[in-house]
This record gives C-alpha cells, structure tokens and sequence, in this order.
C-alpha cells in the first residue's frame, strides 16, 4: 500500500508562466480538500536548497488567481543539477516532513522533479511555460495569456506601420520553439512568419516578397520573427537596404509573460493543479499532468522529457499559404 501522502510542497520553476497562480491555488485548496498540510517553497529550487518555506492555507491563495507572475516566485538553480544538490534537495525535503512535490514549470524543473522521484519524494510536474514545448501536452499554462498578449501588441504596431507605410518586424518569444510566433502571425494576418523550427535563414526570399507585393500595391508589411532567430534590428537595416521600405524592429520582449491571465490560463490550470495532488493523494509519483486529445492525463516524467515536438506540417503549409 503506497504511503499515506500528509504534506506537500508546491514550487514554481524556471520562466514565469500567466496562470502559475491559479495552479499553486488549485494545489493548495486540493491539498487542503484532502487533509493535506501545504508548505508553499520560495523561488524554485533554489528556495528548497535554502530551506525557505511557508505554510499555506486557504487565505494564504485568496485573490491571487487573476494576477499574472507567481507568488512563490521562480529562479534557476545550477545546483539542482547535480548529484550532491538532489540529494541534498531529498534530505531537505523528509527534514521536514514534506512527502510530495508539486513542480510547476518547463522541461528542465521536470528533469528535476525526476530526480526527486528516484530518491523517494513523490513528485508531480505540472506543464507551465509559455513557449508550448513540452511534448507530451497540447497545452501549457502561460501560452494562451502570452500569444492574446503578442496579437494585441501586434496589432497596435500595424496602426502605426500603416500609417508610415513601413515594414515592421516584431520580435516574440520563443527561443527553441515557434509557437507564439506561428500563432500570432496567422492570427494578425502576418507577412512573414520566422521560426527557429522551420527557417532557413533565406533573408532574400522575404526581400523578393516585398517588393513584389509593393508592386502590387501593398503599403505595408508585417514580419513576425521569433527569439530563437533573433537580431531583428540588423534584419531590419539589411530589409530596408535592399526594399527601398522604411523598416522598423520591435522586440516585444517580456511583456508576453506578464499581464492578468486568459480564462483559458484560469480554468486549465486550476485543473491541472487539482490533479496533481489528486495524483499525489492516489500515491502516485514521477507523473507529468497533461492536456491532450481534449482530456487531461498524466505520463510518467522520463517518458515524457523523451518525446519530441515538432510544428505540424499542415500548419506550416498555412502559414505559408496565408503570407504569400
């Protein structure tokens, strides 16, 4: 019979996510629902090493599922990493008393809570990054907040791009994955969509669209580049070289992570949250909650940080139907 679970601790880790806080609440009034006592842990994994905790109750997440950010607050952790900082983290863990941990973060908190798992804390991750990378899982908390926030800066950019009639290349995140930039280039009717998954570095062949859609009479353009590809202002000076086009870079930048998150952000990820501990409460360990062919599910970690994601090629073949 697996080991009756009596105190978690819930962490937030890597990136800040909009909707980490309604996830840390579902956890906490789920625990709570349960039995359970909750120790909130302060920033990552980093607050685990530096033994920071914090006892949470039901007024302890009153009010928080609205705002954007996370109230445990997040930081990398090399230490986390190594050996002797896992174990570490273990002991710190039975210290005092904490029997599971719920993560809430990306791939590489989740190759933590592994480790975790294997020195014998029951651990379960929870998918909140807003870049949609993790590929077990159609959605992940934050995603749905950042890319409504790309559109909404996109659009108001147009405005201004119209009127100049110049061409503008806004920047969104997306370091090793292309989801923000493909979603808010279709959704904002793009020009041109750079993805690290897909671009081959062909700066002319978006020249050669310019200006033959400047022939055709079109007054301004929009090129949506994402993080991973970068330097948007040199790609700017060269565009503007070669068109003729007055161009203009915009980097979006961190704004995509902030703000009040969606109902979607809301919604998921309390039901995430609640099903870890559920997880949690059934004894469960080493499983990563996920959203996938309209049902939330769970996989186990290793199986999970094995799958690799790709951008579907018929949304690929869109985006390139719809820019040409």
């Amino acid at each position: 019979m697996a080991k009756k679970i009596e105190t978690i601790g819930v962490l937030t880790s890597g990136g800040d996510a909009p909707g980490m806080n309604a996830a840390i609440r579902a956890v906490v009034r789920t625990a709570l629902h349960y039995g359970m006592k909750v120790k909130g842990i302060m920033r990552g994994y980093s607050g685990l090493l530096d033994e920071e905790f914090i006892d949470m109750n039901a007024r302890s997440v009153a009010d928080i599922i609205n705002r954007g950010g996370t109230i445990l607050y997040t930081a990398r952790c090399m230490e986390m990493v190594t050996e002797e900082g896992q174990r570490q983290a273990a002991e710190i863990c039975k210290k005092h008393g904490i029997d599971g941990v719920v993560v809430i973060g990306g791939d590489g908190s989740f190759k933590g809570a592994g480790k975790l798992s294997k020195l014998g804390i029951n651990t379960i991750g929870v998918p909140g990054t807003i870049d949609l990378d993790i590929a077990c899982t159609e959605y992940t908390i934050g995603f749905d907040t950042a890319v409504n926030t790309a559109i909404d800066a996109i659009d108001k950019v147009r405005d201004t791009s119209t009127s100049h009639e110049r061409c503008s290349i806004i920047e969104v995140m997306g370091r090793h994955a292309g989801y923000i930039a493909l979603w808010s280039g279709i959704a904002t009717g793009s020009d041109a969509i750079l993805i690290p998954e897909h671009y081959d570095g062909n700066e002319q062949e978006i020249v050669n669209h310019i200006i033959a859609s400047r022939k055709r009479g079109k007054k301004h353009f929009i090129i949506i580049n994402a993080e991973g590809i970068g330097h948007s202002s040199s790609m700017a000076k060269r565009i503007e070289a070669a068109t003729g086009i007055e161009t203009r870079a915009t980097i979006l930048g961190y704004m995509q992570r902030g703000g009040s998150p969606s109902c979607k952000d809301r919604f998921y990820a309390s039901i995430m949250g609640s099903k870890a501990v559920d997880l949690l409460a059934e004894g469960k360990s080493n499983r990563l909650v996920a959203y996938r062919n309209g049902e939330f599910c769970d996989f186990d970690i290793e199986e999970a940080l094995r799958m690799k994601k790709d951008i579907p090629a018929y949304q690929l073949e869109l985006s390139a139907k719809l820019t040409r």
